[in-house]
């Protein structure tokens, strides 16, 4: 049996995951959040569940322990936890900044560190990181959120160079737009983020307006289960990609935003955004 653990269960992608990643009877799943009960339905499809906070060493530190004391170690982690946090540069309270990095890089990174030494004794193990389309480029008003998934991108290829001597793969999923609550949480962040009747408060109104008809556009946002279907690939493949960019529009964008280069990219964006 190939274990699975999978960060932030409770909705959207990682619970989408569980779902898919539970229907191969040859993996065992681990469906974690911070609060267990959030996810006991997903016990429901075989998921094995622990409580995870990813912000926090103990928490991190029992659940590796957990499965590594049934099963050796952890053959995969799917690090999913994450979330938006949106405002002006300028204006973003940097304490809700620094909880940010906390679930977004560094319960990433520590989560990472602690099941690698299983993998290197079992001399084998996947890890895939959820980045962002947003971890290739970037839009106005989600400059830190955008700084979070660039750090788990460069994190991820050094990552991949470090660990592969001992068989172990590093896969990054980025997600375009997805239909789930992380539109609604980065809008609020957005609101929360910035002073309405500061100097950005009509960047801020266009780029709330933008997130809104964007995230309700089902050409340009897919939903959670199309990416739940790329990290399964991206787990079970023999061989899996370096990276896997979920959605055309996403792969337009960032694309478009390599060929053009930033200085037409940002002029886009001030038309977007104006």
């Amino acid at each position: 049996m190939t274990t699975v653990l999978i960060t932030g269960t409770s909705s959207g992608i990682g619970r989408a995951t569980v779902r898919q990643l539970a229907r191969h009877p040859e993996l065992t799943v681990y469906a974690t959040a911070r609060k267990v009960e959030a996810i006991a339905d997903l016990a429901e499809v075989g998921a094995r569940l622990l409580p995870l906070d990813v912000t926090d060493e103990a928490s991190m530190r029992a659940a590796v322990a957990a499965i590594e004391a049934e099963h050796g170690q952890v053959d995969v982690l799917v690090n999913n936890a994450g979330y938006g946090e949106y405002g002006p540069i300028e204006e973003a309270p940097m304490q809700r900044v620094r909880a940010q990095f906390e679930t977004n890089v560094f319960g990433l990174s520590r989560l990472t560190q602690l099941v690698l030494p299983g993998m290197r004794r079992a001399g084998r193990g996947r890890i895939v990181n959820v980045s962002s389309m947003g971890g290739r480029l970037v839009f106005p008003g989600g400059g830190y959120y955008h700084a979070s998934k660039y750090a788990v991108e460069a994190i991820s290829d050094a990552l991949r160079q470090e660990v592969r001597p001992f068989g172990i793969d590093v896969v990054i999923v980025e997600p375009g737009l997805i239909r789930t609550g992380f539109g609604a949480v980065a809008a609020e962040s957005l609101g929360a983020g910035a002073d309405p009747a500061g100097p950005y408060r009509t960047m801020v109104a266009a780029v709330d307006a933008a997130m809104t008809r964007s995230y309700g556009n089902k050409l340009l946002a897919a939903t959670p289960e199309t990416v739940a279907k790329v990290i399964e690939r991206a787990v079970t493949a023999r061989r899996p990609r370096t990276r896997y960019l979920v959605t055309a529009a996403a792969w337009a964008m960032v694309h478009s935003r390599r060929l053009v280069g930033a200085r037409v990219f940002d002029a886009v964006n001030r038309l977007q955004f104006r």
